[in-house]
């Protein structure tokens, strides 16, 4: 079910949403779960940034970046410093949005775990939606490798995977990994639609692929199988939302936001 705060769920309906946007309405609208909205502006967001999510999920899917430990990581030394635990740090001078635009122009010169694509997704969609000024702004000296070295993200985490859409994070646990390829213990992917996700490494699956491609990865003779658990995570839709300033206009399929209102404080703009 879908609440708005101040009582404009009927106008749901006059929103300008693509069919994809429609079909995740449709469905929280028939969940036993309440989801609740200050306003329209909030729900529209979400709804854009799903869509920008899964549209970056499928634009790494089609890159040329490739799967890797990190103990084996690689990344574009240019605009990217390595670190020891497999991590790539920002190098001082280079905008945020060149760094996160470049692994998907040149994935060739990238390698990296799972979860690290989830945060290179996560930043790819947050970039297209937001002003790029106010992505460089609150994004500064950006450090990927996963959602716990990444905090800025400010996932949100719950636990019932019937309660996933397109856009959250997932987690296909496979408990019996083979103990000498741990990168394996798991994948963590996006769904993409229903029955349809995306984990760097597998690539884009059915849940009966991602978890038969998991088996295939246990120790000898195990009959345990992988499985998807039921962790879901999605960014912070409303913090983001009240980053963007005034002088951006949200553009994703020809929509617009324009003319919120704004206040600073320090190096950073919030909607209010």
């Amino acid at each position: 079910m879908i609440l708005i705060s101040n009582g404009d769920a009927e106008q749901i309906s006059k929103l300008p949403l693509s069919q994809f946007e429609k079909d995740i309405v449709q469905n929280k609208w028939k969940s036993s779960v309440v989801y609740q909205y200050d306003s329209l502006d909030a729900l529209e967001f979400e709804l854009t940034m799903r869509t920008s999510i899964v549209k970056s999920a499928n634009a790494l899917n089609s890159s040329a970046v490739t799967f890797d430990t990190f103990e084996n990581s690689r990344c574009n030394e240019r605009l990217w410093s390595r670190t020891d635990n497999g991590g790539f740090q920002l190098r001082s001078g280079v905008l945020p949005s060149d760094g996160i635009s470049d692994i998907f122009q040149n994935g060739r010169y990238y390698a990296f775990e799972c979860s690290t694509a989830i945060v290179i997704v996560l930043y790819k969609a947050i970039l297209d939606v937001i002003h790029k000024e106010t992505f460089n702004n609150y994004f500064k000296d950006l450090y990927l490798r996963d959602w716990n070295s990444d905090s800025d993200l400010r996932l949100i985490s719950t636990y019932n995977n019937q309660e996933a859409y397109p856009g959250d994070v997932l987690y296909f646990k496979n408990p019996d990994h083979d103990p000498e390829k741990p990168e394996w213990q798991g994948e963590n992917t996006f769904k993409l639609a229903d029955d349809l996700y995306y984990g760097h490494g597998i690539g884009r699956a059915t849940s009966e692929k991602m978890i038969s491609s998991l088996n295939e990865i246990r120790i000898p003779g195990s009959t345990t199988s992988a499985y998807l658990s039921e962790l879901v995570m999605h960014p912070d839709f409303e913090h983001l939302r009240k980053l963007s300033p005034r002088e951006s206009r949200l553009v994703v399929q020809n929509k617009h936001i324009e003319n919120p209102i704004v206040a600073s404080i320090g190096t950073k703009t919030y909607i209010l």
